[in-house]
């Protein structure tokens, strides 16, 4: 009789004969594979498994491989006895799943460790997370104009004009100031004359200075002479205090030659007792921030303006902006219904609809001074072209700023402003960065974030980056310190609020980054205006995601010219830093699909390594949340004329999320927002606090922005607590 026997079909490397069969997608992955392979990328090893003896696979899968895989099968036949088929099957399927279980997962466990590899082990970085399902960039329209130039430096000398010669040696000696600028050419003159002006001049063209000079030439010249007792003389109004210290400065190098007059400051994060006794002792140039000197007039009974005969407000027209047009109206009436008849002057690099109407309140038959190609030089305040004639206005900026900019898709913005900075500050020498973003909230984010990541122990290449931050929140002492410490720093990054945007004089300055775009083209001008002053080089680099592109035609309809940066040019910076490497060293003779593939892994790299340190611990998550928080809070504020190009609606709040390092949106964001009514409904129950006063888009920003500019006073809801049935009169008393 012939002898039972059990055949087996066995595989010569010990791994299951039936495979299973490829999806859809594992198909897609494998020609990519192929497609990656053939330009000498390092392949993944497959993820596709194998059927064992423990699951036996169906009939129609076993035919449809047979054909295929029959041909390159060595097979061994294994005779096994009858009486115990179970246990020999037993005992074989055993050690054959034990490699198929190994070689499944052997690649999870090298993805966990991402950027180690040896040799031919090497980590494959997936960068889909980041480069896919971005929006498109688009072609980006930039319309032709012709760039409103403005001669800044005249061949003329201070000594030319009617001014005393210890104040023309100050210049020269203290200042080294020799020729005077346009504006100072234009100004001087009529200000020495006795007549109100309205001022406008590119930034960084010296308006301190042609104020400054005819206001020390009228003071000194007084008779008899001045007395510090004799109090305030002139009032100069600033809307920060970076620009307060600033101007105090300047005046102080100005009556070196002149004792007898005090200049003073007073401002918010001071101590008001200090400043009551100096108001006391005397100040006869009182430069102030609009905040703090209405409460000194509400509070201070040595304050007196019955001498005052020059009122200068410098960049009125922020001040304005930023709500304070109330308490301009408190120190004009303060200075109307004591002083004597006094001269007007108002200065900006822009001027707006508010202040051609203070304007019209507080001065008499100004003439305007308008310095650029067409100067005008007139009697009368020159109307504002917006709502003259329905055209936009002009702006002039230094002719030697080369203005870029960039579209980037909100999920690679925080790898690609790490990687502008790593490019000039770390590759390149003598680079000093400003960088503008919305609020104090995300000035505090980025400086932890980028001193952690970029500046951490893995940063042993020098020169270490330096990261400086400057908003409304900090206090005034510290405030000071980080002013003078950029101003005398070789190179540098500064991350600011607008609070730096307005006639701060940092020397060698050379970028101006715009990480968030500003709310006008007017503080477009301004931002950019803190490079290239008085004839330097300066560049300026503006973020813009692919939604947000028009906004290259609004600037351009204020005569703006723009150029083009690719988003590529900026994250190839991240090849010379081995850091972010996955593959070892950049090779210049790899083809251009795999340079642009090793581009994108290296940015995944840094960008997981800012995942990494935010969601190492719950307080950088919830850092990181209030950034993203304020950036929206900010974005809705945008004013209504460029609602067109700044909609809540546009921005994907995932990818929003992922530019504060998060890996998902946190909930309830939306609601925060312009969200939709569902999402509202849900929230409604659980939020029992009284409904808040709606605010339209310009109370928004101007509430946003209030403590950049406040007096420093933390006393106003005390006060409103104790008026608890006259809440109209504590909102009166309340002090910005």
């Amino acid at each position: 009789m012939a002898e039972d026997t059990l055949m087996l079909n066995l595989r010569s490397d010990s791994v299951p004969y039936f495979q299973r069969p490829a999806t859809s997608k594992e198909k897609w992955a494998s020609k990519k594979a192929q497609k990656r392979k053939s330009s000498g990328i390092q392949v993944a090893p497959s993820k596709r498994g194998f059927y064992s003896f423990e699951k036996d696979p169906k009939t129609k899968d076993i035919l449809s491989h047979e054909d295929t895989e029959e041909e390159n099968e060595q097979t061994n036949q294994v005779t096994v006895s009858k009486p115990a088929p179970k246990a020999a099957a037993k005992a074989l399927s055993s050690e054959i799943s034990k490699p198929a279980q190994s070689n499944q997962t052997q690649p999870k466990s090298k993805s966990k460790h991402v950027g180690e590899h040896k040799g031919d082990d090497r980590a494959f970085i997936k960068t889909s997370s980041l480069f896919k399902n971005n929006p498109d960039i688009p072609d980006v329209h930039r319309p032709a104009v012709t760039q409103l130039k403005e001669k800044v430096f005249t061949s003329d000398s201070f000594a030319e004009q009617d001014l005393h010669p210890h104040l023309v040696a100050t210049l020269t000696k203290v200042l080294n100031v020799t020729s005077m600028t346009s504006v100072q050419k234009e100004t001087i003159p009529v200000l020495l004359s006795g007549r109100d002006a309205v001022v406008r001049s590119q930034t960084g063209s010296g308006k301190t200075l042609a104020y400054g000079i005819p206001l020390v030439q009228s003071l000194q010249a007084v008779e008899p002479k001045i007395k510090r007792g004799d109090g305030p003389l002139a009032v100069i109004v600033v809307p920060t205090r970076e620009l307060a210290q600033q101007s105090f400065q300047i005046f102080q190098k100005l009556l070196k030659p002149f004792t007898w007059i005090v200049p003073g400051v007073l401002m918010g994060g001071e101590k008001r007792k200090a400043e009551k006794a100096r108001l006391r002792k005397g100040i006869n140039i009182l430069i102030t921030t609009p905040g703090r000197l209405v409460d000194h007039i509400k509070n201070t009974l040595s304050i007196a303006f019955s001498a005052v005969r020059w009122l200068i407000l410098d960049e009125a027209d922020r001040i304005l902006d930023l709500g304070f047009e109330k308490d301009l109206m408190v120190i004009l009436n303060s200075l109307n219904s004591t002083g004597p008849p006094r001269q007007n002057v108002l200065l900006s690099a822009t001027l707006t609809d508010g202040l051609s109407r203070l304007a019209g309140i507080c001065m008499k038959e100004p003439v305007s001074i308008h310095v650029g190609e067409n100067a005008v030089l007139s009697s009368k305040s020159t109307p504002n072209p917006d709502t003259a004639q329905g055209q936009p206005d002009s702006f002039a900026v230094p002719e030697r700023l080369q203005q870029h900019m960039v579209v980037v898709p909100s999920k690679l913005r925080l790898v690609c402003l790490a990687a502008f900075l790593l490019s000039k500050c770390k590759f390149e020498k003598d680079h000093k960065i400003i960088v503008f973003v919305s609020s104090c909230e995300a000035v505090e984010f980025l400086l932890t974030l980028f001193n952690a990541v970029l500046c951490g122990p893995k940063a042993k290449q020098q020169p270490l980056l330096s990261f400086f931050r400057l908003h409304g929140n900090m206090k005034q002492e510290e405030r000071t310190e980080v002013f003078h410490d950029f101003a005398v720093c070789k190179t540098g990054i500064l991350l600011c609020t607008d609070v730096a945007a307005r006639g701060l004089d940092l020397p060698q300055v050379t970028w101006i980054v715009q990480f968030n775009p500003p709310s006008t083209p007017a503080e477009y001008v301004h931002r950019v205006g803190r490079t290239a002053r008085i004839g330097e080089k300066g560049s300026s680099l503006l973020f813009l995601t692919p939604a947000e592109t028009a906004y290259v035609t609004s600037l351009a309809n204020h005569n703006i010219s723009i150029s083009e940066m690719k988003l590529e040019t900026i994250l190839s910076t991240l090849m010379l830093d081995d850091r972010f490497t996955v593959r070892g060293k950049y090779d210049s003779k790899k083809s251009s699909g795999a340079l642009e593939q090793e581009v994108r892994e290296r940015a995944t790299v840094l960008q997981t390594e800012f995942e990494n340190f935010v969601h190492a611990d719950d307080n950088s998550v919830q850092v990181a949340k209030r950034a993203l928080q304020s950036f929206l809070r900010a974005y809705t504020a945008y004013p209504s004329s460029m609602k067109h190009i700044f909609h809540i609606k546009t921005l994907h709040l995932g990818h929003a999320a992922k530019s504060f390092g998060l890996r998902d949106a946190p909930q309830g964001l939306v609601s925060s927002g312009n969200g939709s009514n569902k999402d509202r409904g849900q929230t409604k129950n659980k939020d029992k606090r009284p409904p808040m006063k709606k605010l339209s888009a310009k109370e928004r920003e101007a509430s946003l922005m209030r403590s950049e500019y406040a007096c420093g006073i933390d006393g106003n809801s005390k006060k409103k607590k104790r008026k608890k049935k006259t809440h109209a009169e504590g909102e009166e008393d309340s002090i910005d």
